[in-house]
């Protein structure tokens, strides 16, 4: 089969050559899109400004809560309050949960390693959870007494100066650290630091409770009825148990969820719509979000149309990725391409994406109407290294998988083309070839179009010639006329230099300036 030019402009190239153009370097089925690099990311270390403000958030309310707790304690038992006693032991799992807190800060703060590709964030939702059950333990204890004080068993109650100076120190101090803590917990999306703010915040609200109960107290006292009144003292402490069984609740229900990698709520919804929003995408699925610490995980796969270059559809995962950062800045984001039809896509790019997913590159792909059937005719390239039956065969199997995928199609030609799959050197002998340059001017004087030839350049490899030149063609020539006239001289230029095994002609509209 003769060669023939690769003179088609299929491609948006300068150039009409011959030359085989470079066969996209990715697979047909899937990418995966990493901006920037070619492995996953790890999961991002905690900046080490952030780490400092973390961890001295986290020691202060350590010092806090073992100001709060001895204070209570010694005062609940000199008064004999069960309300501060429950406020005490409240206060001393708070301390227990600032220092697991503040470990725990230490560690969520180191980077991934080999054994943690995900990091280490999951430590701040494991002592979440050991805090609530901390909290749950100590709301049992407290229940049973105040059940015991209330009905079986009397306690005397002394509602001093000092208990009710206890008790607003800690309103002061648990306000002070809580703001404090939410304040860090919200900038660093720290979850411990979060379950931390909540401890203290609970215990302004049953701080306030015991203060109540120890007002009652003092009010029994005053009208002569200290017994019923010391009740109260009870009573509040069952409040205050309840509000903290309330808050460990919710706090426990997060901290599992998290562990048990559960989305957020609202969250695979929100990304789904941001990343159709993005030009390219076709379609968005298997889209998985996990939540570690304060780094959430998104993993999903996007469609992009199947003709798309490789360079394209990074840039299009690129797109995504920064849309998905912005609702979510924490977030580390793996973004899978598959190939997928386009709902607008011609039956050209149709063929040229089979024959792509079978490995092979064509170009002339034509469609026309016969009859009312379509027939499709494509140029294939082939190894110029196989004989003629294996490249047929090549040839065959990719025109069974068009008709067997375009049923559409009544007629299937192909032609044969050979390709280089390897890079030679070439040597200039432009200089020693004045016969074949005078043969190159005179067949382009001959061709009607072409006004000008120059910067010819000849080169050879064993005894094959490659030649390359640039021409001027005449005003008002279509990209069509230009692409003819150049087959028609070489087909010219074919027959007069033996050996011409590639014709590269580069084609320029005829300029005012003659070259």
């Amino acid at each position: 089969m003769p060669p023939s030019a690769d003179t088609s402009l299929d491609s948006p190239r300068a150039a009409l050559t011959m030359e085989r153009p470079p066969a996209p370097q990715y697979s047909p089925v899937s990418m995966t899109a990493q901006p920037h690099q070619s492995e996953r990311p790890a999961a991002r270390a905690v900046p080490a400004d952030a780490g400092r403000e973390k961890r001295r958030v986290a020691l202060t309310s350590v010092a806090a809560a073992i100001l709060l707790t001895g204070m209570k304690l010694v005062v609940g038992l000199l008064t004999g309050s069960l309300g501060l006693l429950a406020e005490a032991a409240h206060s001393g799992l708070d301390l227990v949960a600032a220092l697991i807190t503040y470990f725990a800060v230490r560690v969520s703060d180191r980077p991934a390693d080999a054994e943690h590709p995900y990091g280490h964030g999951k430590v701040e939702n494991v002592s979440a959870l050991a805090e609530t059950l901390l909290l749950l333990i100590t709301c049992g204890w407290i229940i049973s007494e105040g059940v015991e004080r209330l009905f079986f068993k009397h306690v005397p109650v002394h509602a001093t100066i000092a208990a009710f100076v206890v008790v607003l120190i800690s309103i002061v101090i648990d306000v002070s650290r809580s703001r404090a803590l939410y304040r860090v917990a919200k900038k660093h999306n720290s979850q411990a630091l979060e379950a931390d703010a909540l401890h203290f915040s609970t215990d302004v609200w049953s701080s306030a409770v015991v203060f109540l109960g120890l007002a009652f107290v003092q009010f029994g006292a005053l009208v002569g009825q200290v017994e019923f009144f010391e009740r109260a003292d009870a009573v509040a402490a069952l409040i205050v148990a309840l509000i903290v069984i309330v808050v460990s609740y919710k706090l426990g229900r997060r901290t599992i969820d998290v562990l048990l990698d559960r989305a957020p709520p609202g969250t695979a919804a929100a990304i789904e719509q941001a990343v159709r929003q993005v030009d390219g995408v076709l379609a968005c699925r298997h889209l998985r979000v996990r939540q570690s610490g304060n780094q959430s995980f998104v993993d999903l796969t996007i469609g992009v149309r199947r003709g798309q270059s490789l360079e394209g559809s990074h840039a299009i995962g690129t797109q995504v990725e920064d849309r998905i950062k912005a609702l979510y800045p924490h977030a580390d984001v793996v973004v899978h391409i598959d190939p997928v039809a386009g709902g607008d896509e011609t039956l050209s790019e149709q063929v040229r994406a089979i024959a792509g997913r079978c490995g092979q590159t064509v170009h002339h792909v034509c469609v026309t109407e016969q009859n009312g059937q379509l027939h499709v005719e494509l140029h294939v390239e082939a190894d110029e290294t196989l004989d003629l039956q294996q490249a047929h065969q090549q040839a065959d199997e990719l025109e069974a998988t068009v008709a067997a995928e375009l049923p559409r199609v009544a007629k299937i030609t192909t032609h044969i083309e050979p390709y280089r799959d390897r890079q030679e050197p070439l040597r200039d002998v432009t200089t020693s070839s004045a016969h074949l340059l005078d043969v190159v001017r005179r067949h382009v004087s001959r061709t009607p179009g072409i006004v000008d030839c120059h910067d010819v350049a000849v080169r050879r490899a064993g005894r094959d010639t490659f030649l390359s030149m640039h021409c001027t063609f005449a005003p008002g020539l279509s990209v069509r006329d230009v692409h003819d006239i150049s087959n028609r001289l070489e087909q010219r230029l074919r027959q007069a230099i033996p050996h011409l095994a590639r014709v590269t002609t580069h084609p320029e509209p005829m300029s005012e300036e003659p070259h």
